[in-house]
């Protein structure tokens, strides 16, 4: 997951998440849904950050249940073969997709963790570096694979899993986030690839 930090300089945006003006691809009902259950938490996990927290989201059964199905009606149920999950969180919202659709689920995950041969992909963090794996037999050839995690900020994580996907044979059918931090820039980083953000701040 590309991990939902702010640097001090621009707390003024990120205190939109809590504000009235909320928006979102799925519309302002879906966007103020996620934002209810959105935690800021200061100077984690250094100094300076402001992380956004979903967990409360997850943890609230019913609008969990909402943000999945808005996910799945805003895609189509059959407009995708498989569902992608960046590692952590995105596990859990690709899970619940999975379940709801009937599909199977891939993991996308850090370097090392995959037991068999994998493709891998470096990229840079807000602060520091990382790298994703996924196995190389994740998907047959023209495979539709929706994308999930739970934050799009600079969009090196996007961009990363989107460019595995491709390599091991899937067709990127969609991406979707549940929060984009939109003043950085992660859209225009993925375009002409679509977003679909039910929360941008």
């Amino acid at each position: 997951m590309e991990d939902a930090v702010v640097v001090e300089g621009e707390r003024t945006a990120v205190t939109e998440t809590h504000s009235t003006g909320v928006r979102g691809d799925s519309g302002p009902e879906a966007a103020k849904l996620v934002a209810s259950r959105v935690l800021d938490v200061p100077d984690f996990p250094k100094p300076g950050v402001m992380f956004k927290d979903l967990m409360p989201l997850f943890a609230d059964g019913e609008a969990f249940r909402q943000v999945i199905d808005g996910i799945v009606a805003y895609h189509g149920r059959d407009s995708f073969d498989a569902v992608v999950g960046i590692e952590a969180r995105g596990f859990v919202v690709a899970a619940a997709i999975a379940y709801a659709t009937g599909v199977g689920v891939v993991p996308v995950r850090k370097a090392g963790k995959l037991p068999r041969p994998a493709y891998s992909a470096s990229y840079a963090l807000e602060y520091g570096e990382a790298t994703l794996e996924v196995h190389e037999d994740a998907f047959t050839a023209g495979h539709r694979v929706l994308v999930v995690d739970d934050v799009l900020a600079t969009g090196g994580t996007a961009e990363a899993t989107l460019d595995l996907v491709e390599r091991a044979g899937g067709t990127v059918a969609g991406f979707t986030v549940l929060l984009e931090l939109g003043f950085l820039g992660g859209r225009e980083r993925l375009a002409p690839r679509p977003v679909h953000a039910l929360l941008t701040v």
